[in-house]
C-alpha cells in the first residue's frame, strides 16, 4: 500500500496547486483539451488538444528552501503533432485532434510517447540537447558550404554549450491501417508491441514496423445493416501480454487471449449485467455504452465508465460487477434533454489511483468524482478559477434535485451542461491529480504535502 492512500476520503484533504491554459475569454476549439496522461514516474505530464498540439509539463525539482512544497509542473515541450489532412479517395477531413496518448517506459536519457488522431498514430521522441558542435571543416560559422580550394587546415569539431533545447521528433508514423475513427490505443507490457482500436476493428503493431499491422479483432459483419455495436475502448493487461480487453456500445466487455487464435474474435470472457426491467426506457441502450475501460495496476479487476455509473469487475466474475458507484444519479430525470442537447453522448472517462483502491472520473459543471473502494465514501469536487488560491482547500460539492436547497448546494437544474470533465489524470504514485476542464488544465494535490 502506498503510504497517504489508506483512507483517502478520511484524511485526505485536496487541495489547489495549479491551473494551466488561458482565460475563458477567448477559447477557440483549437484550444479545448482532449486528453491527459502522466508518464510511468509521474515527472511527465502531457496533454493533447483539438488543434493537434501536445504539451508536455515537467515536474519542478522540490526546492531546498522550501523542501515541504513539492515541485510544480512547467512546460517542458510543445510540438504540433498532427496536422488536419483530407482523405480525396472519400471525400472526408481528418481532423488533427489529439484523440490518445500513451508514455512508453523511459528506457535511456530520452522519453518516448504514441499520439493519435482519427487515422494516424505517431511516435515521438522527446530529447534534451545542451551542446552544439563547432568548428566543421566544410562549413561556416553560419553554416553555409565553403569553397573546398579555401580549406587549407583540417580542423577537428568541439562541442560547446548551450542553452537547453529540448527537441520533439517524429520517429514512426503507422497510418494507413483504420477505415473508422481510432479510439483507444495502448501499449503492451512487452514494450514491443501496441494496439490501436476503431469502431469495428483492433490492429497489434510492432513498434519497429510502420507499414503493416496484425488486424486482431474484427466485428465488421458482411453486411453493415446488420450491425447492433462497436467498439468503444480497449486496454492491454498491465502485466500478461497476451490478455487484452475491449469494451462495446451495448455495455459489454470482452477479455481475448491471443494465444488462443490469431483473430481474437472469440472471447474468453464476457463481462454483462443483465439489465433490471424495471429500469428499461428509451434511453437505455445509450446510457448502458461503456465509454472507457481500464485495468487496474494489479491487474485483478477492470473498470468500466458508461453515462450514469462506475463500475468495478473482478476478472474472475463475468455475470455482474462487484461494484457499481453512482456518478450523478440526479441526472436520471434529465435525459430526455440530455438527449436533445447531445450530452447524453458525452464520453467521460475512468482513472484509478496508485494503488487501486480510489477511483476518479469526470461529471458536469466541471465537478469531479471520487469514490473509496474500502470505506465507499465518495466525493464531489469542482474544477474551477473562483478558489484557484495556491493551496486552497476544495469543499465537497453537493447537488441536491427538487425540494428545498441548502446554502451550500446546487439545483439540479441550475448545472452547466456545457463545462464538462471528461479527462483525468492520476500520479502513479501519489495523490496529485490533473482534470482537463475545457482549454484549462488543473493540478490538484493533497494537503499533506
Amino acid at each position: 500500500m502506498i503510504p497517504g492512500f489508506e483512507n483517502l476520503m478520511q484524511d485526505v484533504l485536496w487541495c489547489f496547486s495549479q491551473v494551466k491554459g488561458t482565460i475563458d475569454t477567448g477559447v477557440t476549439e483549437a484550444d479545448i483539451i482532449s486528453t491527459v496522461e502522466f508518464n510511468h514516474t509521474g515527472e511527465l505530464l502531457a496533454t493533447g488538444d483539438k488543434g493537434g498540439r501536445v504539451v508536455i509539463f515537467q515536474r519542478e525539482q522540490e526546492s531546498k528552501n522550501q523542501p515541504h512544497r513539492r515541485g510544480e509542473y512547467n512546460v517542458y515541450s510543445t510540438f504540433q503533432s498532427h496536422e488536419p489532412e483530407f482523405d480525396y479517395l472519400k471525400s472526408l477531413e481528418i481532423e488533427e485532434k489529439i484523440n490518445k496518448i500513451r508514455w512508453l517506459p523511459q528506457q535511456n536519457a530520452a522519453y518516448f510517447l504514441l499520439s493519435t488522431n482519427d487515422k494516424t498514430v505517431k511516435l515521438w521522441k522527446v530529447s534534451e540537447r545542451d551542446k552544439r558542435p563547432e568548428g566543421y571543416n566544410l562549413k561556416d560559422e553560419d553554416g553555409r558550404l565553403r569553397d573546398p580550394s579555401t580549406i587549407t587546415t583540417l580542423r577537428v569539431p568541439v562541442l560547446r554549450p548551450m542553452d537547453l533545447m529540448v527537441e520533439a521528433t517524429p520517429r514512426r508514423v503507422f497510418a494507413n491501417a483504420h477505415t473508422y475513427h481510432i479510439n483507444s490505443i495502448s501499449v503492451n507490457s512487452d514494450y514491443e508491441t501496441y494496439m490501436s482500436a476503431d469502431d469495428l476493428r483492433i490492429n497489434l503493431w510492432n513498434f519497429e514496423i510502420t507499414n503493416q499491422s496484425f488486424n486482431i479483432v474484427d466485428i465488421k459483419p458482411a453486411n453493415m445493416e446488420e450491425l447492433t455495436e462497436v467498439i468503444t475502448a480497449a486496454e492491454f493487461h498491465p502485466h500478461h501480454c497476451n490478455t487484452f480487453v475491449y469494451s462495446s456500445s451495448k455495455g459489454t466487455i470482452r477479455l481475448c487471449d491471443m494465444r488462443a487464435s490469431a483473430l481474437c474474435d472469440r472471447h474468453s470472457k464476457f463481462f454483462e449485467e443483465p439489465e433490471d426491467p424495471s429500469n428499461r426506457s428509451f434511453f437505455s441502450e445509450i446510457i448502458s455504452s461503456i465509454s472507457d475501460v481500464k485495468f487496474s495496476h494489479s491487474g485483478r479487476y477492470i473498470m468500466t465508465r458508461d453515462y450514469l455509473t462506475v463500475k468495478v469487475w473482478d476478472l474472475n466474475m463475468e455475470n455482474r460487477p462487484i461494484e457499481t458507484y453512482q456518478v450523478h444519479d440526479y441526472l436520471r430525470s434529465k435525459l430526455c434533454s440530455l438527449y436533445e442537447n447531445d450530452c447524453i453522448f458525452d464520453k467521460f472517462e475512468c482513472v484509478w489511483n496508485g494503488s487501486d483502491s480510489v477511483i476518479m472520473t469526470g461529471s458536469y459543471n466541471n465537478f469531479f468524482r471520487m469514490f473509496d473502494r474500502n470505506t465507499k465514501r465518495d466525493v464531489t469536487l469542482e474544477a474551477s478559477r473562483e478558489n484557484s488560491k495556491p493551496r486552497a482547500i476544495l469543499k465537497p460539492r453537493k447537488v441536491c434535485v427538487g425540494g428545498k436547497r441548502r446554502k451550500d448546494e446546487i439545483s439540479v437544474d441550475s448545472l452547466d451542461f456545457s463545462k464538462k470533465i471528461l479527462h483525468t489524470a492520476w500520479h502513479p504514485s501519489e495523490n496529485i491529480i490533473a482534470v482537463a476542464a475545457t482549454n484549462n488544465l488543473y493540478i490538484f494535490q493533497d494537503k499533506v504535502n
